[in-house]
């Protein structure tokens, strides 16, 4: 028997995901193919990608507020009608979005590495993402993978050989460069590549 907490989590989840599904709707429609970042913190790669790809309609998720506010207003500087900015988990917008639409390109850029061992349950590269990811992908779909943890790069490389969904390529560039914050920050970063099977 579910617990009256329990119960009011999923009710909450159930609006949230209900929401997303409306904005989804709008932007991206039932049979769209676009280009998803996520993590996409203040926006400077998407925000760029965008203004280089004008025909490619690009979604940026991330979890923090102040982060989405900040993207939303680059967005509007740069008057790109094709890019959108969203509070969302990637959880969430994967089981929001409309039924035939489909992503052409994933970008994870700097995810956060959770270094803790306690906390790595937290790292988004895990084999249900994937799943659901591929699910959603349209074929031929490259997922692009960044950090400067190299912990975390070895595991998500060893998650993708293992994954039935997705190969990764010999080739570790991505197809547009703008770095990141946490780019340009970083001594050194690591780069994987995958292709939907």
């Amino acid at each position: 028997m579910r617990s009256i907490g329990s119960t009011d989590h999923a009710a909450v989840i159930a609006k949230r995901r209900e929401e997303l599904r409306r904005v989804l709707a709008g932007i991206i429609g039932s049979t769209s193919r676009f280009v998803w970042e996520v993590g996409s913190g203040h926006g400077h790669f998407l925000t760029a990608y965008a203004a280089a790809h004008p025909d490619e309609t690009c979604v940026g998720i991330d979890i923090a507020s102040d982060r989405v506010l900040r993207a939303n207003r680059k967005r509007e500087r740069s008057r790109l009608e094709h890019l959108f900015f969203l509070r969302a988990d990637a959880e969430d917008f994967l089981a929001s979005m409309p039924e035939r639409a489909r992503f052409t390109s994933i970008f994870i850029l700097f995810p956060d590495p959770w270094p803790k061992r306690r906390h790595h349950k937290n790292r988004i590269m895990k084999p249900g993402f994937l799943t659901a990811a591929a699910a959603r992908s349209a074929k031929g779909a490259h997922l692009y993978f960044r950090t400067d943890f190299e912990p975390y790069f070895r595991e998500a490389a060893e998650v993708i050989r293992g994954h039935a969904d997705w190969a990764q390529t010999p080739s570790a560039i991505l197809p547009f460069e703008e770095p990141t914050v946490f780019q340009k920050r970083a001594a050194r970063h690591f780069t994987l590549v995958a292709t939907v099977r």
